[in-house]
């Protein structure tokens, strides 16, 4: 080779080399940018979680306008840690709980993730993924101090509200015999309805009980009778095409238990 073909190939090799420099850094920035914007999630809208809800479900979710969201609750700050730990925002949208369940909300695209106190079940991983258990519930009785009502025994005859599509509305048409169940669409009818007396009890998930018995606006005025453990846990549901989020979430929530971070939020709703 001569001197001048030398000269050449060292241009040659110095211009490649600068040019697969340029490209590792494009590419490292494409990344870093995925990780900012949740791109390689799959979400609806870039870098932002748009979350399903049924609202009003104290403590899980509720309004509150004076929070960035727009909401409250437990699920509510569990999901906007998730969120933090993946770089994006969160949008939370009031949905009926019907739809969310079904799966139709996340399939329509309507949100990327449902965070709706939703119960796993074998009949619901059919139609959507669930992530990994956040949190362990029962079922309760709620009813009005000084009722008739001791236990699930004495509700025969008895109108008993439950809401529909969950859990509660199943264990109740298994094992409250004879009562009359009046269906709701959210827990907001069904409280209302028992402060007006039109239903005698109300079956549902504990802690929505424990927030109702707790009701500083109603002292002293309901209670709950019997609590059954159904071992019942709750799932954040997504598609189940978008493996990508699913992986993402269950990893970010683990990172919240093992940071102490998932039991700081607990003790606030629970402890």
């Amino acid at each position: 080779m001569t001197k001048t073909n030398v000269f050449k190939a060292l241009a040659l090799a110095s211009a490649l080399g600068l040019a697969l420099t340029a490209c590792g850094s494009s590419d490292d920035g494409d990344k870093k940018g995925s990780a900012g914007s949740g791109s390689d999630l799959g979400l609806i809208k870039s870098g932002t979680l748009t979350v399903c809800s049924d609202v009003p479900y104290p403590p899980f979710e509720d309004f509150d306008k004076s929070a960035p969201s727009g909401f409250k609750g437990f699920d509510v700050d569990v999901i906007s840690a998730v969120a933090d730990d993946l770089k994006v925002k969160v949008a939370i949208k009031d949905s009926s709980f019907d739809a969310l369940k079904s799966g139709l909300a996340i399939k329509a695209k309507q949100c990327d993730l449902v965070a709706s106190a939703m119960t796993i079940t074998d009949e619901r991983k059919k139609v959507m993924a669930l992530s990994e258990p956040y949190y362990d519930s029962k079922q309760s009785l709620l009813v009005p101090a000084g009722s008739s009502i001791k236990a699930i025994g004495d509700l025969d005859g008895k109108k008993v509200g439950v809401q529909k599509g969950t859990t509660g509305e199943s264990y109740a048409r298994e094992n409250a015999k004879g009562a009359k169940l009046v269906v709701f669409p959210s827990d907001g009818e069904m409280y209302t309805a028992i402060k007006g007396g039109t239903v005698d009890a109300l079956l549902q998930d504990l802690p929505v009980n424990l927030d109702h018995q707790k009701d500083p606006k109603q002292p002293g005025k309901f209670t709950i009778v019997e609590q059954y453990d159904t071992d019942e846990s709750y799932g954040f549901a997504m598609n189940q095409d978008d493996k990508n989020l699913v992986d993402a979430v269950d990893k970010a929530l683990q990172g919240l238990r093992d940071s102490g971070k998932y039991q700081t939020i607990y003790d606030k709703y629970f402890s």
